[in-house]
């Protein structure tokens, strides 16, 4: 059985702004239906790239294709296969979050908009906040209807740019749900984040950007076999304080 080609395969991709280089000559490819999480501390190029590969910016040598399409030669093809969600939500805060769907359903040209609109509510767990202002959501009701919004239209391919900046660890839960089904349903999905924990839950592969290359790129089991094998020792595990605000702000919610 024959593997099906990358759903994104960059080769060799640099990119300077006056004297900064800041990619290197990058190199990855991801499989489709599958998610990628670029890794990076701040400055290291994540958000360079995924501006190359959405065709918001030229590399300066290099070639980057997106669901088969060369982002230099082919643009608008590019464009058509992929939906773009960036640091922060892009929401129209005037309109409430149904009109916010059928506005871009419309912009697309897609076929029932309403009808989109209410499905993707359903699928977002936000029909019961379709009527409000979105300026009235909070931070992770906006980034899962950022996130509803880029599906319109059914893009093959969907960059999502360090999604869960500032939300609080339940909203950020809520987003990485959303996130696993869209590959489940075999989008392909390059993640770029800060949040180790974010790949470590979410990613099928992992690839690490350092000063303007890739420096490491696997699974995780393959990254953790970099180290040293793990000792096993007896210690008293102490949770988390993440695990201790979920428990507690679900509890309470269990008791009202």
């Amino acid at each position: 059985m024959s593997t099906p080609p990358p759903a994104i395969h960059v080769s060799g991709l640099r990119k300077s702004y006056g004297k900064l280089e800041v990619l290197k000559g990058v190199d990855f490819s991801v499989a489709p239906g599958s998610i990628f999480a670029l890794l990076g501390s701040n400055g290291a190029g994540k958000t360079t790239v995924v501006r190359i590969l959405s065709t918001l910016l030229k590399p300066d040598a290099g070639t980057a294709c997106v669901a088969g399409f060369d982002v230099l030669a082919q643009p608008g093809r590019v464009r058509e296969s992929i939906s773009l969600t960036g640091q922060f939500a892009a929401v129209d805060q005037i309109l409430t979050g149904r009109e916010n769907l059928v506005m871009v359903a419309r912009l697309r040209q897609v076929k029932n908009p309403g009808g989109v609109a209410d499905d993707l509510l359903r699928r977002f767990d936000l029909t019961d906040a379709a009527g409000r202002r979105v300026a009235t959501y909070s931070g992770g009701m906006r980034r899962r209807l950022d996130i509803a919004m880029s599906l319109i239209g059914d893009p093959p391919v969907i960059f999502l740019d360090e999604p869960t900046t500032g939300l609080d660890p339940e909203a950020r839960l809520e987003v990485w749900k959303e996130v696993q089904a869209l590959a489940d349903s075999g989008v392909t999905v390059l993640l770029t984040t800060q949040y180790l924990e974010e790949a470590e839950k979410l990613a099928d592969r992992i690839a690490i950007l350092h000063q303007g290359t890739i420096i490491v790129s696997g699974t995780l089991a393959e990254l953790r076999a970099l180290l040293p094998a793990a000792k096993a020792e007896l210690v008293e595990r102490q949770p988390t304080l993440e695990e201790i605000f979920l428990a507690i702000i679900g509890n309470k919610e269990a008791r009202v």
